[in-house]
């Protein structure tokens, strides 16, 4: 094979990864590796082309409410096909837009491949067509994102079935599908399916459906979940069978449930394996997260990792900040930057939507935090007048620390919640006292951000009656 090509940098991954490098490495040698697509999870088989059907999805649910508020509207169906080959004419059209531009750049080579490290500095990458080439760098980027797991349960491997992979691009909207799983993935695709038409039986061995939210936030999605398809918590899915074009999940209760279509969304594993990180001296801890510390740095000399392969918030925000961390710390090793995940905020696009950051109210008791708590209804707000919200319990939940006076923690639950809670992760970020937070500016009357408003009131008084 002769020697090894070198450069500056290799970087694995062309999602977030693909980031690291612009202008002011135009004096690098560079190698990009990616053995898919351009714009990694997020822009192929994730957030984006997810919330391109999350759209359509809302607007059917508000044309078949539309009663409530007094308005002649209906849903008469979706064009899946056609929806489907938007979504993915625009997604591929950017993928193809990013690899070509790399290939364009003199100083940057593209691999279409899959890397294996053969020594600390040395990969070999198994082309596309089958050849293979020898890279050596004197720094290296791991960026390879994460994976749908798909558990070993009996039957599972013989019966039809997709994860959020696949499922985006079914060739028919399914009659009935099957969701196996209550987390952030599975809760949007119930939404999706759902409200475009299919009947949707959801599965989860949990308690509430989207477990790792504020624990408030989970009963009552689950109670809005149970209205809107069919729930199925504290079950589990004891075997798997195929009868015709059928799928059978045979619970530990009730009778089996047939459906057309098949989704298991139990969550995501790194995709670290299949790298050869020994050869390179690269720890992984027990859930195969390559180890990095504050600067992204893993335990190889010169070898950073970002996004879902290091990651304890597998968020295409959280892989894009740390892209910039590890891009700062190539250029100016001599004074790296710590990535900052103190306040990681989260969203679920379904029915009703969500937002949160920071602690549950759970986890800071857990953390021996004085906590106080308050909480201001959507009900209680003239947008909430509009939105007939009297009935349907969406809230915004604050939780402090009483020796600071700071939040720790936010939770919202109803429209617009991945928006209204930008306000409180600027308050966190800049460690913005409760105290004067909501009477320090204003606040635009009527608008669904007084349901921000109220909470913050509630919650100073509260901090106010514990001193």
């Amino acid at each position: 094979m002769g020697d090894p090509k070198r450069y500056d940098l290799i970087v694995i991954g062309a999602g977030s990864g693909n980031t690291v490098v612009d202008d002011r490495f135009s004096s690098w040698r560079v190698a990009i590796i990616e053995r898919a697509a351009y714009g990694g999870t997020c822009l192929n088989r994730g957030c984006i082309p997810s919330k391109m059907f999350v759209v359509p999805a809302d607007r059917a649910r508000e044309a078949a409410d539309g009663a409530r508020l007094d308005v002649r509207t209906s849903y008469d169906g979706v064009g899946w096909a056609a929806l489907r080959d938007r979504v993915f004419g625009r997604t591929d059209a950017s993928s193809r837009a990013g690899r070509d531009a790399r290939e364009g750049l003199d100083h940057v080579d593209t691999f279409k491949g899959t890397a294996t490290f053969t020594g600390p500095h040395t990969l070999r990458v198994a082309l596309e067509g089958g050849d293979e080439e020898e890279l050596t760098a004197d720094r290296i980027v791991l960026a390879t994102g994460s994976r749908p797991v798909v558990p070993d349960l009996p039957g599972l491997a013989d019966v039809e079935h997709h994860t959020s992979d696949t499922v985006m691009h079914l060739e028919a909207l399914p009659r009935t599908i099957g969701i196996l799983g209550g987390g952030y993935v599975g809760c949007e695709f119930a939404h999706v399916f759902a409200s475009l038409g299919s009947t949707v039986v959801q599965i989860e061995a949990e308690d509430t459906l989207l477990g790792n939210q504020d624990a408030d936030v989970a009963r009552l999605f689950t109670e809005h979940a149970s209205l809107q398809w069919d729930v199925r918590t504290g079950t589990t899915v004891e075997r798997f069978s195929q009868d015709g074009d059928a799928i059978m999940m045979h619970l530990d209760r009730g009778d089996p449930v047939t459906v057309d279509t098949l989704l298991v969304c139990v969550g995501r594993r790194p995709n670290s394996d299949g790298l050869g990180l020994e050869a390179a001296g690269i720890e992984v801890d027990d859930n195969d997260r390559v180890v990095v510390d504050e600067h992204q740095h893993t335990s190889a000399e010169s070898v950073w990792a970002l996004g879902d392969i290091s990651s304890h918030h597998p968020l295409k925000h959280v892989a894009n900040h740390e892209a910039r961390v590890v891009q700062h710390n190539l250029l100016h090793p001599a004074d790296p930057v710590e990535a900052d995940h103190r306040y990681v905020p989260n969203a679920v696009f379904t029915s009703p939507q969500i937002g949160g950051v920071g602690l549950t109210e759970a986890e800071a008791r857990e953390q021996g935090i004085d906590v106080a708590v308050a909480t201001s209804t959507y009900a209680g707000i003239a947008y909430g007048w509009a939105l007939e919200a009297d009935d349907e319990g969406w809230f915004c939940k604050l939780v402090a620390d009483r020796s600071t006076g700071l939040l720790v923690g936010a939770h919202l639950i109803g429209p617009l919640a991945a928006t209204l809670v930008q306000p409180l992760i600027t308050a966190m970020c800049l460690e913005q006292p409760v105290a004067g937070l909501a009477r320090s500016q204003y606040w635009i009357h009527p608008a669904p951000t007084e349901v921000v408003e109220q909470a913050l009131l509630a919650l100073e008084k509260e901090l106010s009656a514990g001193r």
